[in-house]
């Protein structure tokens, strides 16, 4: 039997009727951009999130950028991040002329170690964007606390985790912005690029709608400010809000099967194999179900003979990519680097059958059993 890593047909499958019906009615009225499928979603996604305003965007990286700008961070400032993630964190940083200052993760959950963050700040410091890596959110009540002590923003890229909790609360909805993708690989994904902003603070959601339409002002060829073409089309709009109706069901799903990957993992913890550690007070939406293994190499390749497949999410810190060496502030990162030559991710999807799962947790315990 082949095992995808990611199964997206069978959820298209269970979802066809009404993703089809929407798509189509677009194609009838032919309004692509802007249309009505926007607003509409947009009003689904911050229901579910419980945030004041949710916007649409074109991708998580824009959503970043769209962000930044809004809070006027620019040239000469800095902002504190993770040093383990995909390139978009550092990327969208750097590309406003933003110098990334890199600390280490906490090498139990990988997401940014608050307790490292005060000791990065400086006087250029104009923010902290925390990562919530793999599904899972970061420490925010400690996050938080150290920003409104030293008067810094927060922006949550929230690319991996949408539809998380934190201590009730969703992701998205835990600091001054949140960003997210729909990359269809994400736990919520659209048919293509997509993303969203959500914030409980009405001026930045007007800036940012601005923003998000070339610096947009009372019309369409008024522009009080910089902006970037950041919207996200009535398709990719009306895909997710036909997907946010599964989503529920969905995270549970994905909350079972990480469930069973660590009971039957469990026994492997002498040989090295480390499962993932969710805080008590969050729940995860599993973006990536991801084990710590002492070779890595060997690991993949015996599974690959199985017919199962892996990934790794990272096997570069962004601090040492090459593009960033050069351009960024470097704290201690030992976790990281440490992270990124050992994790490697399983197969993770809703729709996984028993029977698929139980195949891929055989080929991982005969690696060692």
């Amino acid at each position: 039997m082949s095992i995808p890593f990611i199964d997206l047909k069978t959820q298209y499958a269970a979802l066809k009727p009404k993703i089809d019906a929407g798509i189509f009615k677009i194609l009838d009225h032919g309004q692509f951009i802007m249309g009505p499928e926007v607003k509409e979603c947009e009003e689904s996604l911050k229901k579910f999130v419980g945030s004041k305003h949710a916007l649409t965007c074109s991708n998580g990286s824009d959503a970043l950028q769209i962000a930044l700008m809004a809070l006027d961070i620019g040239a000469g400032d800095e902002v504190i991040t993770t040093a383990f993630s995909f390139i978009a964190t550092a990327e969208m940083i750097l590309i406003l002329g933003i110098k990334p200052v890199f600390v280490d993760i906490d090498p139990h959950t990988y997401n940014i170690d608050w307790r490292k963050i005060e000791a990065a700040i400086t006087p250029k410091t104009k923010a902290i964007m925390p990562v919530s890596l793999f599904g899972q959110p970061a420490d925010f009540d400690e996050i938080n606390a150290i920003a409104k002590k030293n008067k810094l923003y927060v922006i949550e890229d929230a690319a991996q985790s949408f539809g998380s909790l934190y201590k009730g609360k969703r992701s998205c909805n835990l600091s001054d912005i949140g960003c997210t993708s729909f990359f269809p690989a994400k736990p919520l994904g659209c048919y293509g690029d997509g993303g969203a902003v959500f914030t409980n603070d009405d001026r930045l959601a007007e800036l940012m709608t601005s923003i998000r339409v070339h610096g947009m002002g009372e019309h369409r060829y008024h522009h009080p400010r910089l902006g970037i073409n950041g919207r996200l089309d009535s398709i990719q709009c009306s895909v997710l809000t036909t997907k946010l109706e599964r989503y529920p069901w969905e995270l549970d799903q994905r909350d079972r099967i990480a469930q069973n990957y660590t009971t039957a993992f469990k026994e492997l913890a002498t040989f090295g194999v480390k499962t993932p550690i969710v805080r008590e007070h969050n729940k995860s939406a599993w973006a990536q179900y991801t084990l710590s293994v002492p070779d890595r190499t060997k690991f993949q390749s015996h599974l690959q003979a199985k017919g199962v497949p892996t990934a790794v999410h990272y096997p570069i810190t962004m601090a040492d990519q090459p593009a960033y060496r050069e351009t960024s502030t470097v704290h201690d990162i030992s976790n990281a680097r440490q992270a990124a030559d050992h994790v490697v991710s399983l197969p993770m999807y809703p729709d996984m059958t028993e029977e698929i799962q139980n195949q891929i947790i055989m080929a991982v315990k005969s690696v060692y059993l």
